[in-house]
């Protein structure tokens, strides 16, 4: 099933988008309700908080008396991380067995206020963040809410701010227009990419791939690539030893096309076996039949250049995920030609000029495997011995992990 994180700050309009993904037909978790579901009388949650904060948390009828609860850890960061050792597991412990109980084509939004400060992006297809500016989310708690100004701004300041949110985000619906223009921005996601991307799940199988244009360099890239990595290493923290940001995207100043490359290391091939139905359930299916990389001539054996070869599900984000055994020609290749691209300014010109000629000569083609297959003997003939001497000049090595 696709699972999606929704969240966004007090006042952002979350619960509208909420409440329009179960009208398209969304499997919807309630964070805020499940946590006052857990301290309910008679259970777990409730028991515990009375052991932490005594009996004085509860009113006349043995129910949590949730005003006297927020004056005792208001302004208390110890009081409130032992609230929330109590709350948030319990509270994940009911989202799961929600989320297992789901079809298995089910769109699963949970609705988690404090995703961000909690640190559970990584366990989601992706993150939505609703999002609008500070002193509009200040204006609506005022005017909506009654609050003081006083009040509204100790509430934003409780929370993460904007700006680390939005570094969360795969997906940012703005919420600073119309409720329409944000229901319509809701309508579009779930049409477009929510829905594609489920069904992508269900059938095993990757986007289509953008064609061959070279876009400028993006900042952004790099930002992706780190979210998407987390999720990947999420998915076999057991099997996974690194997950790098490798390609065209990953090197500064260079144009490339919209595509995410990472590399995904293990043990050995036997580990990318085990790993390739855990990288499906995270939204990268295998994709059979491209299973090694070219030989180069410093190490010409074939085996050492075998891989494991995944694609994203998710119809708007490309990203391609190459397994290799930590160690093998083809993991060292891949690491030391972006180092290299990154270090030495005449070879990313070499390169870029390299890629800008086989874009303009393959623009009209319906795939990229013209150009990728183009481009193949650029790297053993040019960029090998030229990378390789740069390795042996500078004493580059690629990392090592623990045994």
């Amino acid at each position: 099933m696709l699972k999606i994180g929704l969240t966004g700050g007090i006042a952002s309009g979350k619960s509208v988008v909420a409440a329009r993904l179960v009208e398209r037909g969304a499997v919807l978790v309630d964070a805020d309700a499940l946590a006052r579901e857990v301290v309910e009388p008679r259970t777990e949650g409730l028991d515990r908080i009375v052991a932490e904060f005594g009996a004085g948390m509860l009113d006349g009828d043995g129910r949590l008396n949730r005003p006297r609860l927020g004056e005792a850890v208001f302004g208390n960061p110890e009081r409130l991380a032992a609230l929330n050792a109590i709350v948030h597991p319990l509270v994940r412990a009911r989202a799961a067995a929600i989320t297992a109980a789901a079809a298995d084509d089910a769109v699963v939004v949970q609705d988690i206020p404090l995703l961000v400060e909690t640190g559970q992006g990584a366990a989601f297809h992706l993150v939505v963040v609703v999002d609008a500016p500070d002193d509009v989310r200040l204006h609506r708690m005022q005017e909506l809410r009654g609050m003081t100004a006083e009040a509204a701004l100790s509430r934003i300041a409780a929370q993460a701010t904007r700006e680390e949110r939005l570094a969360a985000a795969d997906v940012v619906l703005d919420n600073s227009g119309t409720v329409q223009q944000l229901l319509d921005q809701v309508d579009a996601l779930w049409d477009r990419r929510l829905v594609p991307f489920a069904h992508n799940l269900v059938e095993g199988k990757r986007a289509p791939r953008p064609g061959a244009v070279l876009e400028p360099y993006r900042t952004e890239w790099a930002e992706e690539a780190g979210r998407i990595a987390a999720r990947i290493a999420a998915a076999a923290p057991d099997l996974i030893l690194a997950v790098d940001h490798i390609g065209s995207t990953s090197v500064p100043g260079l144009a490339a096309k919209d595509v995410i490359d990472l590399q995904v290391a293990v043990r050995d091939l036997e580990a990318a076996e085990k790993l390739a139905p855990m990288l499906a359930a995270a939204g990268f299916p295998a994709v059979r039949g491209v299973e090694a990389d070219s030989p180069k001539p410093g190490d010409p054996d074939q085996s050492a250049w075998l891989k494991r070869f995944h694609a994203n599900a998710d119809p708007c984000r490309a990203v391609n995920v190459h397994v290799r055994a930590a160690g093998s020609a083809g993991w060292r290749y891949a690491l030391m030609f972006r180092d290299w691209l990154r270090s030495e300014p005449p070879a990313l010109k070499l390169y870029g000029d390299h890629k800008a000629d086989l874009a303009a000569r393959f623009a009209g083609s319906p795939t990229t495997k013209p150009y990728a297959d183009a481009k193949e003997p650029w790297f053993t003939d040019v960029a090998w011995p030229r990378m390789s001497a740069w390795a042996e000049a500078t004493g580059w090595e690629p990392p090592s992990y623990p045994s």
